[in-house]
């Protein structure tokens, strides 16, 4: 099956964004339009200037409720009168145990969440869209965030913040869930994708090889949090001193909620326990 897409970089670069958010148009005539973006209305220009006059916006596709993909949702939505479709809100396909993180006070993890969002119509697991001659499935792959879908059109995945090809993604409870990020990863790798189109950066090209990778960069970590774990017992932010010896103080707290994340895997499949209820403070020990 032959797409056409149209790719629409927002100007937010950053650390976390790259070189900026990508919106996708695909289709002909009845387009869909694949994360709308930040709230800038000069990115909504953009994307309105790039329709011929014949075209509009039938459907507004959301992967994840953070705010540099979600926010202009409401905004385009208005002007072309289409509904915004993604699977909930950003609380939505959140563990109990995130849920639980989230009322001992664990907040944030680097991207901003877009509490305000709000589609019109929540999208299921393996739930096919017609949109004029364009043929999308949802595929739900929670890990960078609970609500995270990727939508695949033919063998083209629109694989949002989940697979990148310029970093890896961000996994950060109580949004981010190692366990399920790793199994996305695997349902992912199940598929003969011919390229993956991320929420940032460049194509991905040779999609196996890039969902090998990251499989393998999470099994580092993993191995390495093992491995300090086997040494003594530790928050996971002592876990982190140790482990990222060479990383800069003012990066530690962000690497401490990675290794959180591994850390209540880990717990999860009885390779590591923690000593009371899990909260950032949270001392764990090996098994």
């Amino acid at each position: 099956m032959t797409v056409k897409v149209r790719r629409i970089r927002a100007n937010n670069p950053s650390a976390m964004t790259g070189t900026g958010t990508n919106s996708y148009l695909v289709g002909i005539g009845q387009v869909v339009l694949i994360d709308p973006g930040p709230d800038d209305p000069r990115h909504m220009a953009a994307l309105l200037d790039t329709l011929t006059p014949d075209e509009r916006i039938e459907a507004i596709l959301v992967t994840h409720a953070h705010l540099d993909h979600s926010a202009l949702a409401p905004r385009i939505a208005a002007q072309v009168n289409a509904p915004v479709m993604a699977f909930g809100t950003a609380d939505a396909g959140r563990s109990p145990l995130m849920q639980s993180l989230i009322a001992t006070g664990l907040s944030g993890g680097g991207e901003g969440v877009d509490m305000n969002f709000h589609p019109d119509e929540t999208l299921h697991d393996n739930q096919t869209l017609h949109i004029g001659e364009t043929q999308i499935a949802a595929l739900h792959t929670p890990g960078h965030m609970g609500n995270h879908l990727c939508f695949a059109c033919g063998d083209i995945l629109f694989s949002g913040d989940h697979v990148m090809g310029w970093a890896s993604s961000l996994v950060s409870p109580p949004d981010g869930d190692m366990g399920a990020y790793i199994t996305s990863l695997h349902r992912l790798a199940a598929v003969n994708w011919s390229q993956m189109l991320p929420g940032h950066g460049e194509p991905v090209t040779n999609p196996a090889a890039r969902l090998a990778e990251l499989i393998a960069h999470r099994q580092t970590r993993e191995a390495q949090v093992l491995g300090a774990l086997s040494q003594s017992p530790g928050t996971a932010a002592d876990l982190a001193a140790r482990i990222y010896q060479d990383t800069p103080a003012a990066l530690l707290p962000a690497a401490a909620r990675n290794v959180l994340a591994h850390l209540i895997d880990l717990s999860d499949r009885n390779l590591a326990h923690p000593q009371g209820e899990i909260t950032a403070q949270t001392i764990f020990a090996a098994t």
